[in-house]
């Protein structure tokens, strides 16, 4: 069953189970990826890597927005917000630590022979190729360059 899929299998149950939060933030997930099949070139498919990385923007702008509410001294729209990033969250996979991505990205830098920061680019889009979706960007970035010199 594709993310698609089961985003609206869980909307239904969310209906049943009557939780307002929930249900609020599927049916904000699948309509941004009902957006995203109508796009033009998309042929009215949406692979589930690409549905992946909607979900991960959408979690990484409600954090933003939490924290903006956070600053704006309005806790009760931040907790709101932080509770539909929990849920979005259950759909992503499970984020890797920082020793593992350390592992993956010396593994990386073996396989391209890369040894000097001018590598670096090289080393990145390998690295956010196959840590996609588990790994933050700015993170890989750091661990990388860490590694390089």
């Amino acid at each position: 069953m594709s993310l698609f899929e089961t985003i609206s299998e869980d909307i239904k149950a969310a209906m049943k189970a009557r939780d307002k939060v929930r249900l609020e933030t599927l049916r904000n997930i699948k309509k941004v990826f009902i957006e995203a099949k109508t796009a033009p070139g998309a042929n009215d498919t949406l692979e589930d890597a690409a549905a992946l990385k909607i979900l991960q923007k959408l979690a990484k702008q409600g954090k933003e927005t939490a924290a903006t509410y956070t600053a704006a001294n309005r806790q009760d729209l931040a907790n709101e917000e932080l509770a539909q990033v929990q849920v979005i969250e259950e759909y992503l996979p499970k984020p890797l630590s920082e020793a593992e991505i350390e592992q993956a990205v010396k593994e990386i830098i073996a396989q391209t022979g890369a040894s000097t920061m001018k590598d670096m680019g090289r080393v990145m889009g390998m690295a956010s190729k196959q840590l996609a979706g588990k790994a933050d960007g700015s993170t890989i970035s750091k661990i990388v360059r860490q590694l390089l010199s």
